[in-house]
């Protein structure tokens, strides 16, 4: 298996602290390593903080395998690039997945670990309408991201998931637009984007589970479920939060990981 150079902005790195904890922030579907920025930045003072682009998105390369086993041997390889013996791995959606499967795949090496609205179980197909959505975009019309945002409109009236989309807008020749996400991979990978993890791995170390109230990734009543593979595992829910936990509840969010993190990093 060929692992690729993953991109990272890196927050808080401090010549007079070198023994400062790393967290190693993974995005979701579609999303890139700067969506976490704020937070990041946030986190900083305490710990070293990696916000990555995964393969196929962002500025990372782009490889025709997307298999969670490639994705979470990517991030493996950028953690030894980077000489850190262990790191909190923090994921969210497919993100989310990536860690689990690390963790379990490479337990001496994670810390800790923190999965945002993600369970290790399989998901039915729901992004149907943001991928004819991207799939509508015709690029030789656009000018401007303005443009692209015109386009996405019909297809996503909500504002907040077009700026989402939007962010993954660039420009692969000097005079055109295009997605920075590499939109035929990730389709033709879908169904195991959205697969179960095989049931047969496991991660003693500490993990933690952060839910939305308002999203249907994760249940409730999911503990004893996420315990199988996870024994150590915690469930928290995050009060009037979506999916996008990280987002549209920042600071309730950063409470709860900031205070699972000082435990495991004894700081």
């Amino acid at each position: 298996m060929v692992t690729v150079e993953l991109h990272s902005v890196v927050y808080g790195q401090d010549p007079a602290a070198p023994h400062k904890p790393h967290v190693l922030v993974l995005h979701g579907l579609f999303g890139m390593g700067d969506n976490w920025a704020t937070l990041a930045r946030k986190w900083s003072d305490r710990w070293v903080v990696h916000t990555l682009d995964l393969r196929n998105h962002g500025q990372s390369p782009w490889n025709q395998d997307h298999s969670y086993e490639a994705l979470a041997a990517d991030v493996k390889a950028y953690q030894d690039r980077c000489g850190i013996a262990e790191a909190i791995w923090l994921g969210h959606s497919m993100g989310g997945k990536v860690a689990q499967f690390g963790a379990c795949t490479y337990p001496h090496a994670v810390q800790a670990l923190i999965c945002v609205d993600m369970s290790p179980k399989a998901y039915p197909p729901h992004h149907q309408d943001i991928l004819e959505a991207l799939h509508a975009v015709d690029f030789a019309r656009c000018q401007t991201r303005t443009d692209v945002d015109t386009q996405l409109t019909p297809f996503i009236p909500h504002a907040g998931m077009r700026q989402f989309l939007l962010k993954n807008v660039g420009r692969p020749t000097p005079t055109t637009l295009g997605w920075k996400f590499n939109l035929s991979v990730l389709e033709e990978h879908y169904s195991e984007i959205t697969r179960a993890l095989p049931t047969d791995l496991s991660y003693n170390g500490p993990t933690l589970f952060v839910r939305g109230e308002l999203s249907g990734y994760v249940q409730p009543d999911e503990l004893p479920f996420l315990q199988q593979a996870f024994p150590r595992a915690q469930l928290v829910t995050v009060p009037q939060a979506g999916h996008w936990v990280h987002a549209e509840q920042p600071e309730v969010f950063s409470l709860e990981i900031e205070a699972f993190m000082k435990r495991q990093t004894e700081i």
